[in-house]
């Protein structure tokens, strides 16, 4: 947060909003075509997903239980701090701070939110006629007096509040009578108490069930709108950050680095999803519902939709930590199991070393980001789910002998007929030393041609190569063969593409 008086309102967040907390039965498909579709998105600043069921927070509670939840990772230093700034602006645009470049809580005018604005900027851009609120205490959220708030002046209205009570009570006057089609209310007592109290105390539980009763006043207040019945609301809960039992956040530990999204409304799938979302996911999530073209240039992607990265199938082959030390005995985070497919060559790897590391794994954030903060492994912001993992540095934190070298090939791709091969994937890259990061290319079993070697940090970068086909060629496979390392820090690669033109 950017500051820690109690009641600093901070940000403002996106959700849309169905009928909630009691269950209704489904319209007419010709009624729910006929309904207005509505987005309220509430942020609660530094709130810890796991501190809403110990508080007495029932309007949270009834959201979960009506919709779909699930705790959610961001980055952390050096990539970003976990301060409001960042976050807000990481789920105000979609986008990941490397492309916003709010980097802290006093950006300035150096930020690249014209390129990539907030998402209510977004539905006016592109509808002028819908109808658009933001409301929060922080001035930077909404004040754009500078020229430098998140919400920009494009936004039908917005509300500077004095505290949570008076930015709760003009939300509930705006949704009473306008009620917007995109609204973002962010409510800042939780951060304050966290910094006051620490997360690990009664202060804090306190301030979350305080909270939940402001959002039960912005769902009673949509509930109780004359044209409800017209209207299909959609409701968005999330933070900018999380909070260290002692108080406090901007760091890389994994409180601080918490967040969750909850979503509740219709088309909402119940339960907690397989693969966790993003933050970066409500901004397109809301235009989605809004009926707004989602950029090709934002990080998030509609929540609820199903992911077709071959490596997230394994989720159900993750295993507990094995030789590591740092990771909860609880937390199932790695498999060496590979898709359908996949193969992985450790035939040239040394031996002994970190179970978990020896050769190419699947991992996930939560796993293994653990094995040791702070060494830009939070950075992989753009994988998600289950992904790959060649780590020199951990596998050598047991006694070893040889060299890192692993090799990770996907199965056959068909491109008889065509003349080229694309291939895109996530690519997170460290490199120190001797050791080599390379992409190569086998047609029809025969040499491997390189497609691309990294001789420098790639961190969080979505790659797309072009490979030409050989005349007469039928199928190709692809490599990703990290060579020669000796604890030389590490490779991650997520959501492999392959098409053919």
């Amino acid at each position: 947060m950017r500051r820690t008086r109690l009641s600093a309102l901070t940000t403002a967040l996106a959700v849309t909003a169905g009928a909630l907390i009691a269950p209704t039965l489904a319209p007419t498909a010709a009624a729910a075509a006929a309904k207005t579709p509505k987005v309220l998105v509430i942020g609660i600043d530094g709130l810890l997903f796991d501190k809403i069921a110990p508080a007495d927070a029932p309007t949270l509670d009834s959201l979960i239980a009506s919709g779909s939840s699930s705790k959610t990772a961001l980055y952390a230093p050096p990539f970003a701090p976990t301060l409001s700034g960042p976050g807000w602006a990481t789920l105000a645009t979609g986008t990941w701070p490397d492309k916003h470049r709010v980097l802290s809580n006093s950006w300035g005018t150096s930020t690249n939110l014209a390129t990539y604005p907030d998402f209510l900027t977004r539905a006016e851009q592109a509808r002028p006629a819908l109808s658009t609120f933001a409301a929060a205490t922080w001035d930077p959220l909404v004040d754009d007096s500078a020229g430098k708030a998140i919400f920009s002046s494009a936004v039908d209205a917005r509300a500077n509040g004095a505290n949570d009570t008076d930015t709760t009570n003009q939300t509930v006057a705006r949704l009473r009578d306008v009620g917007p089609d995109a609204s973002f209310v962010v409510l800042d007592d939780v951060d304050a108490a966290g910094h006051n109290c620490g997360a690990a105390t009664t202060c804090y539980l306190d301030a979350v069930a305080a909270t939940d009763k402001r959002v039960k006043q912005f769902v009673d207040t949509v509930r109780a709108r004359s044209n409800y019945p017209n209207e299909d609301w959609t409701f968005l809960v999330s933070a900018d950050h999380g909070h260290t039992d002692a108080g406090g956040h901007g760091g890389n530990s994994t409180p601080e680095r918490s967040s969750f999204i909850i979503r509740s409304g219709p088309g909402t799938t119940p339960g907690t999803p397989a693969i966790a979302p993003k933050n970066v996911d409500v901004a397109p999530t809301v235009l989605s519902l809004l009926g707004v073209a989602i950029p090709a240039a934002l990080d998030g992607r509609v929540l609820g939709t199903a992911t077709g990265d071959p490596f997230d199938g394994l989720v159900g082959s993750l295993q507990a930590r094995v030789d590591e030390t740092g990771i909860p005995a609880a937390v199932r985070g790695w498999t060496k199991t590979t898709p359908s497919g996949w193969t992985i060559d450790n035939s040239a790897m040394g031996t002994g070393g970190v179970t978990e590391w020896r050769g190419w794994s699947f991992a996930t954030d939560e796993f293994w980001t653990r094995t040791e903060a702070g060494q830009s492994r939070e950075s992989n912001v753009r994988a998600r789910g289950v992904f790959a993992v060649a780590d020199s540095d951990e596998w050598s934190d047991k006694a070893t002998s040889g060299t890192y070298t692993s090799a990770l090939t996907s199965p056959a791709v068909s491109v008889a007929g065509k003349r080229t091969l694309k291939v895109g994937f996530s690519s997170h890259y460290r490199k120190e030393g001797n050791e080599t990061a390379t992409v190569t290319v086998s047609f029809d079993g025969g040499a491997a041609r390189t497609a691309l070697t990294y001789t420098g940090d790639a961190i969080a970068k979505i790659e797309s190569l072009s490979i030409a086909v050989p005349a007469g060629a039928q199928s190709a496979k692809v490599t990703w063969r990290l060579a020669n390392g000796a604890n030389n820090w590490y490779w991650a690669v997520d959501a492999p593409v392959f098409t053919t033109a």
